[in-house]
C-alpha cells in the first residue's frame, strides 16, 4: 500500500472521535514556539485526561487523609478510594485477588522489589538470571545488582536486526540454573511486542518463574495475567494517563505470601515490639509508610477512562497511526527506521542521515513537535545498531494524522537546515 493510499484510508472505527478525546486532555490545546503542540513522546510519559486530574483534585479537596488508620470519615473515604483503585487494577489485569496487587512508585520499584525479595534469597553462585537484549535499563540493572550480591550470572537473549528477539536458542538458555526469566512485554526503544505468552509457556514447562515488564504494554494492549500465567507483572501509571509516582506489581498470591518484606515501616506491620515484629497480610506487607493515595486514585480514574473508550479500540487506532507514520517516513530519503519488527506497538524510532538525534529533537521542538532523542534507557540496543541514540516518535490514542504531518514537516525542515 502506497503512502497516498494509506492517507486516503480512514480509520475503520467510525465511532472513534479523536477530536472529542483530545478535548479531555487540556495540555494538548497549546502552542509551543508559535506552533500547535504535537506531543509525540508518549513512551516516555503520557498526558492526563481531565477525568484523572479532577479525580486527584477531588481527593485533595474533599477526602485528604491517611488510609487504613483513621476512624474518622475522611480516613474512611480515603481508604475506600485507595482500595477501590486497587480493585480496578485487579480487574484491569484480570488478577484473581486484590491481595495480588501491590502499589509501588512504578515499574522500576516493582522490579527491584521482586529482585531483592523473591530472587536474591534463592540464588547462589553459578545460578542464572535470564533477560533480553532489548530491555529497558530498569529490567537490566536490578538483576545486575542481584548478580553482584550473590555471584549469579546474567544471561541475555539475543536480538535480530529487525529488533525482534532471536529465540533460536531460547530453550537452551532456560535450564536448571535459571532462577527467573525477566522479559519486557513491549520494547520502549523499538516498539517490538515480544511473544511473551509463548516464552512464558516454555519457561513454566521447566518450572522457571517469569516477571514481565509491562510498562510499555498496558497503555496499548489488553493484559490478562491469568491467561499469560506469568508470576509477576509490573507497570507504571504515568505511561498510561495516570499520575507520576504510582504503579503496580502483580504477583501470584502464593509467591507474595512466601516473600519477605522489602521495606520496613508503618502499615506493613500487625504488631511491633523491640523483640519481635509481626508483618501485615497481603498486600500491605509490601506497602511500608504512607502510600501515594492520590496517585492510586488517579490510576483508578485512568483505568476507568481507558476502559470507557475500549482498549481494543484505542489499540487499533494507535496501530493505524503507526502504519501511516511508518509509510510516510519510509517515503523520505535519508531516513533510517530503527526497529522493524512485524509486531509493534506505536513507537517509531528513526535516524536522519548526518544529523545527531539531539539536534533533531531541538529543531523539532522549535516547530512544536515533542519527541524523545537519546538512548531511551536502552543502551545495549543502541550498541547493537552501532549508534549512540535515535529520535523516537511514540503515539497515543489522542494523536492525529495531522500531527504525523507535522512530524514529517519537521523532518524535512531539519534536512533542509543540514543540507
Amino acid at each position: 500500500m502506497t503512502q497516498t493510499e494509506l492517507k486516503a484510508v480512514p480509520f475503520p472505527e467510525t465511532d472513534f472521535d479523536v477530536e472529542a478525546i483530545r478535548r479531555d486532555f487540556p495540555i494538548l490545546n497549546q502552542e509551543v514556539n508559535g506552533n500547535p503542540l504535537a506531543y509525540l513522546d508518549n513512551a516516555a510519559s503520557s498526558q492526563k485526561p481531565v477525568q484523572v486530574i479532577e479525580a486527584v483534585d477531588a481527593y485533595y479537596r474533599l477526602d485528604n487523609a491517611n488510609v487504613h488508620r483513621g476512624v474518622h470519615r475522611l480516613s474512611q473515604r480515603a481508604t475506600d478510594a485507595y482500595e477501590g483503585a486497587r480493585d480496578k487494577v485487579r480487574g484491569f489485569l484480570n488478577a484473581k485477588s486484590d491481595k495480588e496487587i501491590v502499589f509501588v512508585r512504578g515499574a522500576t520499584e516493582a522490579i527491584n522489589l521482586v529482585a531483592q525479595s523473591f530472587v536474591r534469597p534463592q540464588v547462589k553462585p553459578g545460578d542464572e538470571i535470564l533477560i533480553s537484549h532489548i530491555e529497558h535499563h530498569a529490567n537490566i540493572v536490578p538483576w545486575q545488582m542481584v548478580c553482584e550480591q550473590t555471584g549469579a550470572k546474567l544471561k541475555v537473549i539475543p536480538m535480530t536486526e529487525s529488533g525482534e528477539l532471536d529465540l533460536s536458542d531460547f530453550d537452551s538458555l532456560l535450564n536448571e540454573r535459571t532462577k527467573i526469566l525477566a522479559i519486557g512485554h513491549v520494547s520502549n526503544a523499538l516498539g517490538t511486542i515480544n511473544p511473551i505468552k509463548e516464552m512464558i509457556g516454555q519457561a513454566k514447562a521447566k518450572s522457571i518463574p517469569v516477571l514481565v515488564d509491562g510498562a510499555q504494554a498496558v497503555p496499548h494492549i489488553a493484559v490478562d495475567v491469568q491467561d499469560l500465567d506469568c508470576d509477576f507483572y509490573v507497570f507504571s501509571g504515568h505511561k498510561m494517563f495516570a499520575p507520576t509516582g504510582i504503579g503496580a506489581l502483580y504477583g501470584k498470591q502464593a509467591l507474595l505470601e512466601a516473600m519477605p518484606p522489602w521495606q520496613g515501616g508503618g502499615d506493613m506491620i500487625l504488631s511491633v515490639s523491640f523483640s519481635h515484629t509481626e508483618y501485615n497480610t497481603l498486600p500491605y506487607k509490601f506497602e511500608a509508610g504512607t502510600p501515594h493515595i492520590a496517585g492510586a486514585v488517579g490510576l483508578g480514574a485512568a483505568i476507568d477512562y481507558m476502559q470507557a473508550i475500549g482498549i481494543d479500540k484505542l489499540a487499533a487506532y494507535e496501530h493505524h497511526l503507526l502504519e501511516v507514520a511508518t509509510a510516510k517516513l519510509e517515503a523520505i530519503d535519508g531516513i533510517r527506521i530503527i526497529g522493524t519488527a512485524k509486531n509493534k506497538a506505536s513507537v517509531l524510532s528513526f535516524m536522519i542521515e548526518d544529523v545527531h538525534p539531539h539536534d533533531v529533537g531541538t529543531i523539532f521542538d522549535q516547530q512544536g513537535v515533542a519527541i524523545r532523542a537519546g538512548h531511551h534507557c536502552a543502551q545495549p540496543v543502541m550498541e547493537f545498531y552501532g549508534i549512540a541514540a535515535t529520535a523516537r516518535a511514540s503515539f497515543a490514542f489522542y494523536n492525529t494524522e495531522q500531527e504525523i504531518d507535522a512530524l514529517v514537516n519537521a523532518i524535512k525542515t531539519t534536512q533542509e537546515l543540514f543540507a
